[in-house]
C-alpha cells in the first residue's frame, strides 16, 4: 500500500497500484530498519542473510511493478490481489525468521488486510482475510524462535513493540483510507458535474431544435415584414424621420433574416472544419461590429489591447454568439451604456463587459442556469449557451460586483484551444 499522492483525481486500479508500490517502499524501509536497529539496540541476534533476501525479494517485485504500472491503463481486482499477497507473503516469512506469531510486528499484517478491503472485490478482500488469518496461524506454531537471555527484558520490550507497531497500523490504516476518501469524494464530484453537463447538453440540444424549427417557421414572415418595410421606406408621402425609422427597420429585419440562415450552418458543424482563420483584434472587433449593427441604440465603448502583432485564431461562431450573448446580457440591464475590454494576458484572452446595471444581488452566484444581471425579463438562454459555448474551449466565465454599481463579467478563453 502507498503512501499517499496528492491528487484529486478520482481514484482508479492503476492509482490503487502505485499507492501499494510506494507503500511497499515503506515495508523495505521498516524491514531494512529492524535488520540494522535490533541487534545494535536490544543486543538480540538476527538471522540478517535471510531477512535481507526477503527484503531484496520485495524490492524487485517493487521494481518489476513499477516497470508494468508505467505501461499499465487498467489493473485486474487479480492482479491487486497477487500484489498484496505478495507483501502478505514476504512478511510471513520474515516474520517466520524474527519469532513468528510471538513478534509485535505480526499486526503489520492487518494493514494489509484493511488496503484488501477498500480496494479488492468482496471476493478477492474476503480471500485475503482468510491468507492473512492463516498465516497469523501457521506462524503460531512454526517460525524461529530469537535468543533473548533475559526474559524479563524481553517482556518489556515485547510490550513495547505491540505498542509500536499498534501505532504504526492505526497511521497506516487512517492514512490509506483517508486517502480512499478523498478519492472517492472527488470521483463523486467528477459525476455530479459529468452529470450537469449531460443535463445542459440535453436542453441545448432541445434549444437547437428548436431553433431548427423556429428557422423555418420564422422565414415567411420575416420575409412579408421586409417587403412591407421597403415599400414603406420607399413611400414619398413619409417625412424623413419616419422614413429613416423604416429603413431601420428593413435593416434589422435583414440582420434576423441573415441570422436564421446561419443557423443551419452553425448547429453542429466542428471549428476546424468551417472556422475562419483569423488575427484577435479583427475576430473581436468584427464581433462588436455586428453587435453594433444589431444594437444601434446602445452605446458601445471598447478598448482593444491583444498585442502587435495579434495571435492568430481559428473564428469560432459559438464563441462569437457567447461573446454576443454577454454583450447583450450587459445591455439589457444598462441601455445608457456597456463597455468592453479586450487583452492577452498569459496566453489567455480575457474579455470584460462591465454595465452600470442593477447588479448581482446579495450571496447571488450566477452560473449557467441563473442570469447573471438581475434582470428576470429573458428566459436565461442566452447564458445558458454562452457557458456551453465558453466550457466547450476550456475557458470560463465570472461575475463580480462593480465598483460605483453594476456588473463585470469576465471571459477567458485559452488561446491554445482556438489557434489554427
Amino acid at each position: 500500500m502507498p503512501l499517499p499522492l496528492a491528487t484529486h483525481a478520482p481514484s482508479s486500479p492503476v492509482d490503487a497500484l502505485r499507492r501499494l508500490i510506494n507503500l511497499r517502499w515503506l515495508s523495505i524501509s521498516s524491514m531494512l530498519l529492524v535488520v540494522v536497529l535490533v541487534p545494535w539496540l536490544l543486543d538480540i541476534p538476527l538471522p540478517a542473510r535471510a531477512l535481507l533476501l526477503v527484503a531484496a525479494a520485495l524490492v524487485l517485485t517493487n521494481l518489476l511493478s513499477l516497470l508494468r504500472v508505467a505501461t499499465l491503463r487498467d489493473v485486474h481486482p487479480a492482479e491487486l490481489f497477487l500484489q498484496l499477497s505478495a507483501d502478505l507473503t514476504a512478511w510471513s516469512v520474515f516474520l517466520y525468521y524474527t519469532g513468528g506469531a510471538t513478534n509485535p510486528l505480526i499486526s503489520l499484517l492487518l494493514p494489509l488486510v484493511a488496503i484488501g478491503a477498500a480496494t479488492l472485490t468482496a471476493p478477492f478482500a474476503w480471500a485475503m482475510a482468510a491468507l492473512a488469518v492463516a498465516a497469523y496461524s501457521v506462524l503460531w506454531d512454526f517460525n524461529e524462535q530469537l535468543d533473548i537471555y533475559d526474559s524479563g527484558l524481553a517482556v518489556h520490550w515485547h510490550l513495547a513493540g505491540m505498542w509500536l507497531t499498534f501505532a504504526l497500523s492505526a497511521g497506516v490504516i487512517v492514512w490509506y483510507v483517508v486517502r480512499m476518501t478523498a478519492a472517492i469524494r472527488s470521483r463523486d464530484l467528477a459525476l455530479a458535474e459529468a452529470r450537469e453537463a449531460r443535463l445542459r447538453n440535453e436542453r441545448i440540444v432541445a434549444l437547437g431544435n428548436l431553433a431548427a424549427g423556429a428557422a423555418h417557421e420564422l422565414g415567411t414572415p420575416l420575409g412579408t415584414m421586409a417587403i412591407l418595410a421597403g415599400e414603406l421606406a420607399r413611400n414619398p408621402g413619409l417625412d424623413d424621420e419616419v422614413r429613416a425609422d423604416a429603413e431601420l427597420l428593413r435593416e434589422q429585419v435583414a440582420n434576423c433574416k441573415a441570422i436564421l440562415a446561419s443557423l443551419t450552418l452553425r448547429a453542429g458543424s466542428l471549428r476546424a472544419e468551417g472556422g475562419e482563420v483569423l488575427a484577435t483584434d479583427q475576430w473581436l472587433r468584427g464581433i462588436i461590429e455586428r453587435w453594433r449593427s444589431l444594437r444601434p441604440h446602445v452605446p458601445l465603448t471598447t478598448t482593444c489591447q491583444c498585442g502587435d502583432p495579434a495571435p492568430r485564431l481559428v473564428a469560432d461562431t459559438t464563441l462569437e454568439q457567447a461573446i454576443h450573448n454577454v454583450i447583450n446580457n450587459a445591455a439589457d440591464v444598462s441601455p445608457n451604456g456597456v463597455e468592453c475590454e479586450v487583452g492577452i494576458d498569459e496566453a489567455q484572452i480575457v474579455v470584460r463587459v462591465l454595465d452600470r446595471g442593477p447588479g448581482l444581488p446579495p450571496g447571488f452566484r450566477p452560473g449557467p442556469e441563473h442570469p447573471a444581471d438581475g434582470n428576470s425579463d429573458g428566459l436565461g438562454i442566452g447564458l445558458l449557451l454562452a457557458f456551453d459555448a465558453v466550457e466547450r474551449c476550456s475557458g470560463s466565465i465570472a461575475f463580480s460586483p462593480r465598483p460605483g454599481g453594476g456588473t463585470i463579467a469576465t471571459l477567458t478563453l485559452p488561446l491554445s484551444a482556438l489557434r489554427p
